[in-house]
């Protein structure tokens, strides 16, 4: 489904990502992490044209270094920024038919997002500026599958999010996998991307430190304690 080869990544002068190499599979689930500034944002930005790199970034056989977001966009990958980025001053409803790519109906519906995130059924009047939190990061993954992506992904999703929110989270995640949908999830929280993936990578300093199993990573104390133990 993805894969990047030799990624290097620069705002302005600084070198932020130093030959990463990564793949997602179709229908895999595959979680980078790493302590923060070490260029897992970076990556999934690269991947969506929005900051100077080289190498190769190939999504279903078409090369993405030259593409504008949009288009990126428009050949089914979907991105759920750790912003969040959404239109404060429209409503729920309205933020989700702006994901919507085309006319024509998708794999996910209003009653499929709603099903998944009651709360959003509950607030689809209300401006989506005066959501919690959680509701917006609720709102922004979505509005993402409104698009119909095939590879989407996630950065931070459960950031600064209570537990009960944290898991609402994770369940759509799993709701994803159960349709075959491609994830590269950016994650902090080890516990769930040890339940969910079926691959992890570490990174540290701008290059992967680390590729295996949850279980390889679960047996590989040093691994842990280096770079992802604070």
């Amino acid at each position: 489904m993805l894969e990047v080869s030799n990624l290097q990544a620069y705002y302005g002068k600084s070198h932020v990502l130093h030959g990463v190499d990564l793949r997602v599979g179709d229908g895999e689930i595959v979680s980078l992490l790493g302590r923060n500034g070490v260029g897992r944002s970076t990556t999934a930005k690269a991947i969506m044209g929005l900051v100077d790199c080289t190498g190769r970034i190939v999504f279903k056989g078409t090369e993405l270094t030259r593409l504008k977001t949009y288009e990126i966009a428009q050949l089914g990958v979907g991105y759920v920024p750790e912003s969040r980025d959404i239109f404060p001053t429209l409503t729920v409803a309205e933020n989700l038919r702006l994901g919507l790519k085309d006319k024509r109906p998708g794999r996910w519906t209003y009653e499929d997002m709603y099903a998944l995130f009651p709360r959003l059924r509950e607030r689809q009047h209300t401006q989506a500026g005066v959501l919690s939190g959680g509701e917006q990061q609720m709102l922004t993954l979505a509005r993402t599958m409104m698009g119909d992506p095939e590879l989407v992904i996630i950065d931070e999703p459960t950031e600064g999010l209570a537990p009960l929110i944290v898991e609402m989270v994770a369940n759509f995640l799993r709701a994803l996998k159960q349709r075959g949908i491609s994830i590269l999830l950016i994650e902090q929280k080890l516990t769930i991307a040890l339940q969910i993936s079926q691959r992890i990578y570490v990174m540290g300093h701008g290059h992967m430190v680390f590729e295996g199993t949850p279980d390889d990573l679960k047996s590989n104390k040093l691994i842990r304690q280096e770079w992802l133990e604070v």
